[in-house]
């Protein structure tokens, strides 16, 4: 006989004594977001999600800022470092959306230290090329390890409560995203280390690159001994007691690709992290090439760009949530097209700035608005699909890195656009493509252009992704808790409050954790 299906509140009672050392809501996902904590589940699966990802944008990263070096040891055209660029990006495409599935299924520490652990071998090969072919082939395997974002957004969606769900996503990928601006000051630093104990420059370079590809093995050893898929343990362990539903591929992928809002934050994406992937490969030579500055200020200036991460795209985090305390989920979708709309209007400005301090300036204005926007679209991307949300983050992690090749190909291929040209051009594209925002809506909250549909909720929202079959076996109970903590999502008028209704007690504090 088919069991009845338990009620939240009778889910709530049934884990009432597991204790967290934060204060957690019915899903035991994480109310307040303490920073500098170590606390576990919740805070220790951020640092380890951030840093892992950081590692592997060092490596990915690695070979732009040390160019000047290795296409006088390889004899490298502008062509075949056009084409190692976008082959840095392009791999990882695929490999985000494999890895958005792989989360849904196995859970997020399995996939992503599997996936970072299969890429480190591209990253020691990269000290024994010796052609332009081995050059590619190497950016293009290394940049596999960029799906790790997915793992990344999709474990802090896991751990924190949807009032927080925007800082904690901004800070993971802001953090992890530095490692494209750290890499630009650590890889110079290191090979000119090199050179004065003694190595040629040719020999320096290559030497250099067993920095990142360490860092990368020892993030991904730490994911597997330290991190857990959810607040209530990890994937294979829940599925085994029958406390998650283990779903099928078939079931995901539906419901991922019949949801246009995925769709539209795909494309978004694409000009907001595609771009600043795009920018990670051009900037260093750019400055180099274009105002005669040595390999070690370009590597600088360009190292601006990447770690401004660590407050711009937090900062987009922290906005989107401000937005929905104010506004709701319009408030979220409303900050995302100003400030990548803004980020455009900058972007086009440096391709047209020709002195070297003001080019600096508009650059640093133009990395802000830009990752800001990344954080802001990972403030919508938890909203719109429970059942699929890993599939849901990777098309729109895939969406960036797509954007960062049809970019690269468009404007910095070949000698068709000076590059300051493609700059200027690559800003049009982001205000044209920042437009669809627009025609993003919720039918329980609204977006920018009309408000929410009369008696819908976001119940009814979420519990659509499920049959009546499923839900009677209450398969469906995560993703009723996630609506009745999601309450803010409707504005004001929605809720007096902007805190979760279930809140379950703590036995620490910050200051002891």
């Amino acid at each position: 006989m088919e069991q009845s299906k338990p009620s939240t509140l009778e889910m709530e009672r049934s884990s009432g004594g597991a204790k967290f050392k934060m204060p957690v809501d019915s899903d035991h996902k994480a109310t307040e977001f303490w920073l500098f904590s170590f606390a576990k589940p919740h805070m220790r699966a951020f640092h380890l999600s951030w840093f892992s990802f950081f590692c592997c944008f060092v490596s990915s990263f690695a070979a732009p800022p040390l160019l000047p070096v290795i296409r006088d040891n390889l004899s490298l055209t502008a062509t075949d470092i056009g084409n190692a660029g976008i082959a840095s990006v392009s791999g990882a495409v695929f490999a985000r959306l494999a890895m958005g599935t792989a989360c849904d299924l196995v859970g997020p520490r399995l996939a992503s230290a599997t996936l970072i652990l299969i890429t480190t071998p591209a990253v020691y090969c990269s000290a024994i090329i010796n052609s332009a072919t081995g050059f590619l082939l190497v950016r293009f395997f290394t940049g596999f390890s960029l799906a790790s974002f997915v793992s990344t957004q999709f474990w802090m969606s896991s751990m924190f409560s949807p009032p927080k769900v925007g800082r904690a996503n901004g800070f993971a990928g802001g953090w992890g995203n530095l490692g494209g601006g750290a890499t630009q000051l650590i890889m110079p630093l290191v090979y000119e280390l090199i050179k004065k104990i003694g190595s040629t420059h040719f020999i320096a370079w290559r030497i250099a690159f067993f920095i990142p590809g360490v860092m990368q093995t020892g993030s991904a050893i730490a994911l597997l001994l330290f991190g857990q898929d959810m607040p209530d343990g990890n994937y294979k362990q829940l599925h085994k007691s029958g406390t998650k539903h283990k779903d099928d591929f078939a079931s995901v992928f539906k419901h991922a690709v019949s949801n246009y809002r995925g769709w539209i934050t795909a494309l978004t994406y694409g000009y907001c992290f595609g771009v600043e992937l795009t920018i990670d490969n051009i900037i260093a030579q750019y400055f180099y090439d274009r105002f005669s500055v040595n390999i070690s200020k370009a590597g600088t200036i360009a190292a601006s760009f990447g770690l401004a991460n660590i407050i711009s795209r937090p900062g987009g985090g922290f906005l989107s949530d401000y937005l929905s305390q104010k506004f709701g989920m319009r408030g979220r979708l409303w900050g995302l097209w100003v400030v990548q709309t803004l980020g455009g209007v900058f972007c086009l400005t440096l391709g047209r700035t020709n002195s070297l301090g003001a080019s600096i300036v508009v650059l640093l204005l133009f990395s802000f608005f830009c990752q800001a926007a990344c954080g802001l679209t990972f403030g919508v991307v938890p909203f719109i699909s429970r059942r699929s949300l890993g599939l849901i983050s990777g098309m729109t992690g895939g969406g960036g890195n797509v954007g960062a090749v049809l970019t690269q190909l468009i404007f910095f291929h070949n000698s068709k656009y000076s590059t300051e040209d493609g700059i200027f051009y690559m800003g049009i594209m982001i205000i044209a493509c920042t437009l669809p925002v627009t025609l993003i809506h919720f039918p329980q909250w609204g977006g920018i252009l009309r408000g929410p549909i009369s008696g819908r909720t976001a119940e009814n929202y979420y519990q659509s992704e499920w049959s009546h079959h499923e839900q009677q076996k209450g398969y469906d109970t995560a993703s009723i808790r996630f609506a009745e903590n999601s309450v803010r999502e409707g504005g004001p008028r929605a809720t007096g409050s902007s805190h979760s209704k279930h809140t379950v007690p703590v036995d620490t504090s910050p200051a002891n954790v």
